[in-house]
Parts: structure tokens; sequence; C-alpha cells
């Protein structure tokens, strides 16, 4: 599970394993420990976010506040997704 970086108590990161065919750029944030019903954010092409959902039930300002730095960082987390698992594709 490659964590990409740390935003306060929150961990962002993609799983090793992200199905066959490999899902679209995405990220998991979950408090503290990562865990399998982590919150989930898709990358689009142009480096914005979209909300597949909240499993973590992380609250609305804070979640607004990370995808802020989810977005100023896509372009690095697409080029470490690219890094890993060789190929990139969008949702949209």
């Amino acid at each position: 599970m490659p964590q990409l970086f740390k935003i306060g108590s929150y961990h962002v990161y993609f799983w090793a394993n992200e199905n066959e065919p490999l899902e679209p750029v995405h990220v998991h944030v979950s408090q503290g420990v990562p865990n399998p019903g982590a919150t989930k954010v898709w990358i689009t092409k142009r480096g914005k976010c979209v909300l597949s959902h909240n499993h973590s039930h992380i609250p609305d300002n804070v979640l607004r506040n990370l995808i802020s730095v989810i977005e100023a960082r896509s372009e690095a987390i697409v080029e470490a997704w690219r890094s890993f698992f060789g190929e990139v594709r969008y949702f949209c």
C-alpha cells in the first residue's frame, strides 16, 4: 500500500492491488490506520477531484480541505500512480 502523504491525522494512499483491469487513478483517505472502507477520491485529467464515496465519514468541512490539498498535489499523485502501476487511466 503506497502511502502518498499525510494531512494532519489523515493518510492519503492507494492500494497495491487496484483491481483487474486497473481502475482509473484515485486515492483513498482515512484517519489513522488505512483501511478497506476508506473514503475514495477520483483524480480527473484536469487534476480535479471527484468524490466516489465517503465511507470514512469524514466531516464535510474537513473533506473539502482534504480534497483541496489532493487537487494541489494531483500531478504528483498521478506520477506516483504511473510509477507504481505503469499506466494511468482517468475517471473523466
